[in-house]
């Protein structure tokens, strides 16, 4: 049996994300009230621009109070897509303290503050559910804390900016420069006007600190994160990619180390090979790679951001949350129990490839590789090509840590025969 009275939900936001749940809200009311078990009413929506032309949105609901709204009493679900830190924190916490429960797609908070949200939603007994706070409308989050609940994840390596996935599939398959994929990225709407926050992997570093926390049952914070961008990647880098069967990723990684007793999370541009499934994966998609004992290898795939996909989402959790709000229960909450140290990325042990400027005369080779063998950096292959006294080598390693290639490179600085050190990537998926 239906109940009658409605469930209230506050929109904080109504932007892009937030105005594609209203309409989603409104258009599809009958169905989504079925699906709960109760009507759902949308009972305010918090905004920065009160002038601003809201389609399907009733003048009367619209607010600047933000703090007012949530703190109603009558309010059952707050659905936040502000985003950034403040005035988000304080309004969540605001809405836990007068009885809502909260959706959230705030990446950015939760990596930062996840542990002290999770706290305040217990306290008050109120579900804190951020599905769309990872890859968009990729069904994630829940599977990692649900579904694999009973497994043990080891691994978890995937593309979770859109953004920078089609800037590198640009380059990759028409051999365009960075700052001229960057550009078109720009012109169709996948890039901001300031791109930063996905380029220098700001945005990856943030769900790789959720996921990592979810998947580990750690509390895994952004600083945690190691980040590096991809804008020095270049054209170069691709050809050698592809001389090696491989491709280039902006791949957000969260492993356990072998021993089970520490974890990583890291966000970095990878080698990987064609034959890996997250190789395919092309434009502005996402796609999430988890490895676990008992149910192996799986694979999320999906469209990452946007309006409609990140509303699909939202609503997606806002039904799990009424649903929990009907039952008088609340769904999964932080789960840290195994509390593992993270490690620094010096101790991540993965393959690397070098590319030296060096001098084109004889026994260059034997002075680098006598450099890799003192660091304990064993080599797997070798390339040289040169003229007119000048060449380049390519050196693709067996698996070392970070820490060891760190000084085998700045011992090939310290050579006469080395004239810089082109670039360094790793390799990643094998």
């Amino acid at each position: 049996m239906m109940r009658t009275r409605p469930l209230k939900v506050a929109l904080l936001g109504c932007g892009v994300v937030g105005s594609e749940v209203a309409r989603i809200m409104t258009t599809h009311a009958d169905d989504l009230a079925a699906r709960i078990g109760a009507p759902v009413e949308l009972a305010g929506v918090a905004v920065r621009r009160p002038g601003k032309a809201r389609e399907g949105i009733p003048a009367e609901l619209v607010t600047t109070d933000a703090t007012a709204l949530v703190k109603r009493g009558d309010i059952d679900v707050v659905v936040e897509v502000i985003g950034g830190i403040e005035p988000a924190r304080t309004l969540i916490t605001t809405a836990f303290e007068h009885g809502a429960s909260v959706v959230s797609a705030n990446k950015a908070l939760l990596a930062q503050d996840g542990a002290a949200l999770h706290a305040a939603a217990e306290e008050h007994g109120k579900d804190l559910y951020y599905e769309a706070a990872v890859a968009g409308a990729i069904p994630l989050i829940r599977p990692l804390r649900e579904s694999l609940a009973g497994d043990k994840i080891n691994r978890v390596m995937g593309i979770v900016n859109g953004t920078t996935n089609f800037i590198l599939d640009k380059m990759d398959s028409t051999g365009a420069g960075y700052q001229e994929a960057l550009d078109e990225a720009t012109a169709l709407g996948y890039a901001e006007a300031d791109p930063t926050a996905d380029v220098e992997g700001f945005d990856a570093a943030a769900k790789a600190a959720i996921l990592a926390g979810i998947a580990f049952h750690t509390r895994v914070r952004l600083d945690d994160v190691y980040r590096e961008g991809m804008t020095e990647v270049t054209a170069a880098d691709f050809r050698s990619a592809k001389e090696m069967g491989c491709t280039i990723k902006l791949l957000a990684i969260c492993e356990r180390s072998k021993d089970g007793a520490s974890v990583t999370a890291r966000v970095h541009p990878a080698m990987i090979p064609l034959s890996h499934p997250l190789a395919s994966v092309r434009g502005a998609y996402n796609a999430v790679f988890v490895e676990s004992d008992a149910a192996g290898q799986l694979m999320f795939y999906g469209p990452g951001a946007g309006g409609s996909p990140t509303a699909s989402a939202v609503l997606g959790d806002l039904v799990a949350v009424c649903r929990n709000r009907l039952n008088g229960a609340t769904g999964p909450g932080e789960s840290a129990y195994a509390a593992l140290p993270v490690s620094s990325m010096g101790e991540v042990v993965t393959r690397y490839h070098i590319s030296l400027d060096v001098a084109d005369k004889p026994g260059v080779l034997a002075q680098v590789a006598t450099v890799f063998a003192e660091h304990g950096v064993s080599i797997d292959t070798v390339r040289q090509q040169g003229k007119d006294g000048e060449a380049s080598l390519v050196v693709v390693t067996h698996r070392a840590s970070d820490a060891s290639l760190t000084g085998t490179v700045e011992a090939l600085r310290k050579l006469d025969t080395v004239r810089g050190v082109a670039s360094i990537m790793r390799v990643e998926g094998e």
